[in-house]
Formats: C-alpha cells, sequence, structure tokens
C-alpha cells in the first residue's frame, strides 16, 4: 500500500487534477476506462506473458459485463469510430471466456451477453 494519503479538497494537486480532467474530452475518458476493463479482463483471462499466474473466471466475468454495459450505454455518444475496435475486443474477450470455462454458459448466458446478445464461437 501507499503511504500517500489521498487526495482531498484541501490539498495542493487537487484543483490541479480537476483542471487536468476538466480538460479531457467525455469520449476519451469513456474509452480510457473501456482500454481499461479490457486490459484488466485479458489478465482474468490469462491472456498475458503470466498466463494463469492472475487467471480468475468469476473476476473476468464482472469486468467483460462491465465493458459491455459500459459500451452498450456509450455507443450512441462515441461514435462508431471509437465504439468498432471496442466491441471487437469485447467480442474476442467473451469467446476467450467462453473457452476458457469448464462449464460454458448457454448462448446469451455468457459474461456481458445480456448487452450485445449471445456470442458463438
Amino acid at each position: 500500500m501507499s503511504d500517500t494519503p489521498p487526495a482531498s479538497p484541501d490539498s495542493p494537486g487537487f484543483d490541479e487534477m480537476t483542471r487536468d480532467i476538466a480538460e479531457v474530452p467525455a469520449v476519451e475518458v469513456i474509452v480510457t476506462v473501456a482500454v481499461n476493463l479490457m486490459s484488466a479482463a485479458a489478465v482474468k483471462l490469462g491472456l498475458t506473458e503470466e498466463g494463469d499466474k492472475y487467471k480468475d473466471l468469476d473476476e473476468a466475468r464482472k469486468l467483460v459485463t462491465a465493458l459491455a454495459g459500459l459500451l452498450d450505454a456509450s455507443v450512441t455518444e462515441i461514435s462508431s469510430f471509437h465504439a468498432s475496435p471496442l466491441r471487437d475486443g469485447l467480442k474476442s474477450l467473451q469467446l476467450a471466456f467462453r473457452e476458457a470455462s469448464l462449464v460454458p454458459d448457454e448462448p446469451g448466458q455468457g459474461p456481458g451477453e445480456k448487452y450485445t446478445g449471445p456470442i458463438y464461437g
């Protein structure tokens, strides 16, 4: 854990951080969050160099579902230019989840499929 206390409205850096985030377009924030969810899901699916070391399908399911919900809610706001590669990444994660599962979910029951529809391998 860090010895650095969290920023508070009274700390000198708080106003600077607020000003910095205020200058970031919403599309960039949404895409950044989506990419972070994708990266975390890939780790939990064991798709990184470390392989199974951090594999946790329960955690991966939560991350993939959160990503699907974010994309479903924001797709009309971020344009197809940004949404298309994120959707492709989401589908890849959903397929990887299906492959990694010992007992695969029925089509339409996998992580995020309530937002994307059934994913077939």
